[in-house]
C-alpha cells in the first residue's frame, strides 16, 4: 500500500491507511521524514509512536492539541548534531485498552484478577498481537521503504498512559529489536504494585538498552508518583543508572494530557536518541 503524502511545514508527513494488523483492528500509521531527507543519502534512527493521531495534526488529537513531536525533532537538529529522525505514529483504535495492556503480566496470580475484570469489561488484551504486527510487519515495512537504521540502538519505542505500559512491554518483549522504551506518565494504577513489580521482573539488559520515565502531579497523575517510586527501585536493583541507561522526572503541576506531553517530549526524545540531556537533567529522579 502507498502512503497518502501530506503537508508538514517542518518535513515531510506520509499516511498509510487502514493497515491491516492481525488479531487486532486496522489503524492508520503516519511516518514523518525529518527536512532534508529528500535530498540526503543518509540513514535515519527511527522512533515508533503509539496514539499516533495525537502526534502532528491538532485537529486530529483527542484535545485538540498535539504532542509537536516533529518540531521538536526540527529543534533538537538546530540545537544538537542530530541530522534527523523518522518518525512513525500507530494511531490506536476502539480497542485501545485490550491492544496497549500488557497480557503477559496478567498470567501473574497477582494480576489474574484483574485479567478476568479487564477481560469482562473490554475483551481480552490484544497486546502481544499488536506488538508482532509491529515488529514482524510495520517495521520492515519501514525500514524497506525509507532509509532506516534498523539496529536496536536507533530504534526505539514512545507513549503515554497505557502507551507508557505498551512502550516499556514492547522494550521487555522485543529486547533485540527495540533499544530504547520512553513511557511518558505511565498508566501503573491500572495493575497497582503488583503491575509495577510483573513488568520490573522481565526489564532487559541494562547494558544494552535505555528507559526513560516520567510523571505529573495533576488529574491522572496525581496518582503515580509512589508506583513510579516502586519502578525506579527496581530500576536500580536491576542495574540500570539514573542519567545514563536510565531516566526518571517528575514534573509537579503538570496534567495528563497532550498539552503536558507536548511541554517535555523533547526531554524523552533526547534521550531515546541517545542525545546529551541538559546539565540539570541528569542525575534527577
Amino acid at each position: 500500500m502507498q502512503p497518502v503524502q501530506l503537508s508538514d511545514g517542518t518535513g515531510v508527513l506520509q499516511r498509510y491507511v487502514d493497515l491491516t494488523v492481525p488479531g487486532c483492528e486496522p489503524r492508520n500509521v503516519d511516518v514523518w521524514l525529518p527536512p532534508g531527507y529528500a535530498a540526503s543519502a543518509e540513514r535515519y534512527p527511527v522512533v515508533y509512536l503509539h496514539d499516533g493521531q495525537n502526534l502532528f495534526d491538532p485537529l486530529l488529537s483527542n484535545t485538540e492539541i498535539d504532542w509537536g513531536v516533529d518540531e521538536a525533532v526540527v529543534r533538537l537538529m538546530q540545537q544538537t548534531d542530530l541530522s534527523g529522525a523518522i518518525l512513525v505514529g500507530m494511531w490506536c483504535t476502539a480497542q485501545r485498552r485490550p491492544e496497549y495492556m500488557p497480557a503477559k503480566p496478567l498470567e501473574q496470580p497477582t494480576l489474574a484478577g484483574l485479567g478476568r475484570q479487564l477481560t469482562a469489561l473490554y475483551g481480552a488484551p490484544r497486546s502481544d498481537a499488536y506488538l508482532r504486527w509491529i515488529v514482524a510487519d510495520l517495521k520492515p515495512l519501514i525500514d524497506r521503504t525509507y532509509r532506516t537504521l534498523p539496529g536496536p540502538p536507533s530504534t526505539s519505542i514512545m507513549g503515554s498512559s497505557m502507551g507508557g505500559l505498551i512502550s516499556l512491554y514492547a522494550l521487555s518483549e522485543y529486547p533485540a529489536v527495540f533499544g530504547a522504551a520512553a513511557c511518558l506518565s505511565t498508566h501503573w494504577p491500572i495493575g497497582g504494585a503488583a503491575l509495577v513489580d510483573a513488568m520490573a521482573a522481565a526489564l532487559p539488559d541494562p547494558a544494552e538498552h535505555r528507559i526513560y520515565f516520567d510523571y505529573g502531579s495533576r488529574g491522572l497523575d496525581a496518582e503515580y508518583a509512589p508506583f513510579q517510586q516502586r519502578m525506579d527501585a527496581h530500576m536500580q536493583q536491576a542495574g540500570y543508572v539514573q542519567g545514563r541507561s536510565w531516566l526518571t522526572r517528575a514534573f509537579p503541576g503538570a496534567e495528563h494530557n497532550e498539552a503536558a506531553w507536548r511541554a517535555r517530549v523533547e526531554l524523552p526524545l533526547r534521550f531515546v536518541l541517545g542525545l546529551e540531556l541538559p546539565q540539570a537533567n541528569q542525575d534527577e529522579a
